[in-house]
């Protein structure tokens, strides 16, 4: 990040947060590609692959659908969701450079709820009861967002109504 570029008032630790939401955007947008990656090459059994393994849902017990309609009906959600997830990371590169170029607290406000509506909702929903996987990449997600969320109001400028209402 380039300090000659950003507003004086964003601090180090929004740019440590504005950092930590790219990350947290590069992990989702590579959900989302891997998603249409798994989609193209292995159908609705590569996307089930993605989003099972859990201590609940082990791949190996997963039955997949036999039928021509329920395969494409479970293919086509599975692929809305990675599609979504994807949507959310380039969400996380906007609100980034919201904090840091802007020095937006609309944008850590978007953030926080809507980023954090979307990772705890994939945490509590999927993680935890045991459906996806919990590796060092499923928790990723929810922990750079927490370190963003944590960081990032220490270097904003004080509460301000921002520039053309972002």
């Amino acid at each position: 990040m380039n300090d000659r570029n950003a507003p004086a008032s964003v601090r180090w630790p929004a740019k440590v947060g504005a950092g930590l939401f790219v990350l947290w955007g590069v992990l989702h947008v590579w959900v989302g590609a891997e998603g249409v990656r798994q989609y193209l090459t292995a159908g609705t059994p590569g996307l089930w692959g993605m989003l099972t393994g859990g201590h609940a849902v082990p791949r190996a017990a997963f039955v997949h659908a036999t039928d021509p309609v329920t395969l494409f009906a479970q293919g086509q959600l599975v692929l809305n969701f990675c599609l979504d997830v994807g949507g959310y990371g380039v969400l996380g590169f906007f609100v980034a450079w919201l904090i840091l170029k802007r020095a937006s607290w609309t944008g850590y406000l978007i953030g926080l709820a809507v980023i954090g509506v979307a990772d705890l909702a994939f945490l509590f929903a999927l993680v935890v009861p045991g459906v996806i996987e919990l590796s060092a990449g499923t928790i990723a997600g929810p922990v750079l967002w927490f370190l963003a969320v944590a960081i990032t109001p220490f270097g904003l400028p004080a509460r301000r109504r921002d520039r053309n209402g972002l």
